[in-house]
């Protein structure tokens, strides 16, 4: 069965534009003191920590801890003067990064609510963030086009990559193999570059307006995008073949999400709606209308392919439970 598993309304004071999950691996208490013992079992349970990160228009990143079906509020980061647009969580689930409107870039620790560093971007507007795949970069797209790596231990730029003559960069996806990076323009560009070489591997035009979303499958050989045009599309990153166009929503698509096993995906749109699809047939299985604004971000479980989240417009987190 589908279904809305959990509802948080006014999880924010204004639009929430963005969502990530994290789920740390905490260590295991080792104590062998037998008078602990209950204790470190205890310890040992609780290690299966799980939460959720969500960034507002109301300048705020939130961290909800996410148990029993429910989310509670963990920490209010604050620091960034304009709305917060992208988060993205660490491999690891232990740090968290956070981009805004104010140009501002800050990384902070998931478990105490500090913030670990201020990365200095200058005076560029930065939209989607993410971790490299090893944890040691944060990257984001500029208006200028560029995609800038940003160093975790220097909390500088580290190395730059250039679309050549790019528009603004609207999104950016990092693939789990850590050999590609994607990013999705405000003119519906798509470029693929090699990180190895830091050249531009492949430039897809398939697109005629702004890419809000886009990622690889766990695999990393497939990429989807998603566009302002109200069409997905499903790219096969060797060859750059168009392997699929998917289209269902009634307006922009904003978010796209594979699912851990790779089988499914799923989309947000400002028609309200989130809908998974199946990868094999290219086909919408399910449509979910709790929405009541556009959608602006959605996400799978890292580890759960039964379980996705989606942030809106209207100021809510939806969780929602899909067959598996």
């Amino acid at each position: 069965m589908y279904s809305l598993a959990h509802r948080s309304e006014n999880a924010h004071e204004d639009s929430i534009w963005t969502c990530a999950w994290a789920c740390p691996k905490k260590k295991k208490d080792t104590s062998l003191d037998l008078d602990d013992s209950r204790d470190s079992m205890q310890s040992n349970d609780d290690e299966l920590f799980e939460y959720i990160v969500t960034g507002s228009v109301d300048d705020t990143v939130k961290v909800w801890e996410h148990r029993n079906e429910s989310l509670f509020l963990k920490h209010k980061l604050t620091g960034h003067s304009l709305g917060v647009v992208s988060v993205a969580v660490s491999s690891d689930g232990l740090k968290c990064a956070s981009s805004s409107l104010d140009s501002s870039l800050k990384v902070w620790d998931l478990e105490s609510g500090e913030k670990i560093s201020n990365i200095e971007v200058g005076p560029v507007d930065i939209w989607t963030v993410v971790f490299s795949p090893d944890d040691k970069f944060v990257v984001s797209g500029s208006h200028s086009g560029k995609i800038h790596l940003y160093g975790m231990e220097s909390g500088k730029q580290e190395q730059t990559l250039d679309t050549r003559g790019g528009k603004f960069t609207l999104s950016v996806a990092f693939s789990p193999d850590g050999k590609y990076i994607a990013s999705g323009a405000i003119d519906g560009i798509i470029n693929i570059f090699d990180v190895t070489y830091g050249k531009v591997l492949r430039t897809l035009e398939g697109h005629a307006m702004p890419i809000r979303s886009l990622c690889f499958s766990p695999d990393s050989m497939l990429l989807l995008t998603a566009s302002d045009d109200g069409h997905m599309k499903i790219y096969d990153v060797k060859d750059a073949n168009l392997a699929g166009t998917m289209s269902g929503h009634a307006s922009w698509v904003l978010g796209v999400a594979f699912a851990p096993n790779g089988k499914r995906f799923v989309s947000s749109s400002s028609d309200h709606t989130v809908k998974v699809w199946e990868l094999a047939r290219r086909q919408c299985l399910h449509t979910f209308k709790e929405h009541t604004d556009q959608v602006w971000a959605v996400k799978y479980h890292p580890r759960k392919n039964n379980t996705i989240m989606s942030v809106s417009e209207d100021k809510s987190i939806n969780l929602y439970d899909c067959p598996l």
